[in-house]
């Protein structure tokens, strides 16, 4: 059942005054969206891809070109679709990916000498 205009007003109301009182949780709500659809469209193009292997061996099979070209190029539509979808995030972190420490920026002297440093001044405590 569709809300009525008066309700879809009072919602989007809603959502702005969440929004502006809490922008962290509104946009947390706001990519479990996208979360969701970028699963969905991951899965879609997994089955597209099995699809499409199908649709290649039955071309070949029968000797059917035209089929197995079409199943090879589902094959490729589906594997770009997926790999946009893993691009965007198809999983559920929690926690940002900052394993690695940021790298030093400077040349490999600079790195060196900086190094050098901080052991002399641990030595010297």
């Amino acid at each position: 059942m569709p809300l009525s205009d008066e309700e879809a007003r009072l919602l989007h109301q809603l959502e702005q005054s969440l929004a502006a009182e809490d922008p962290d949780f509104a946009s947390t709500l706001r990519g479990s969206k996208f979360l969701a659809r970028n699963r969905r469209v991951a899965i879609l193009a997994v089955l597209g891809f099995l699809g499409g292997i199908v649709l290649l061996f039955a071309g070949a099979v029968s000797a059917m070109t035209w089929l197995g070209v079409f199943g090879f190029v589902t094959m490729l539509a589906s594997a770009y679709l997926f790999m946009n979808a893993w691009k965007r995030g198809i999983g559920g972190r929690d926690e940002p990916q900052s394993a690695s420490p940021p790298r030093p920026s400077g040349n490999f002297v600079d790195r060196m000498e900086e190094r050098w440093q901080r052991r002399r001044d641990s030595d010297e405590r």
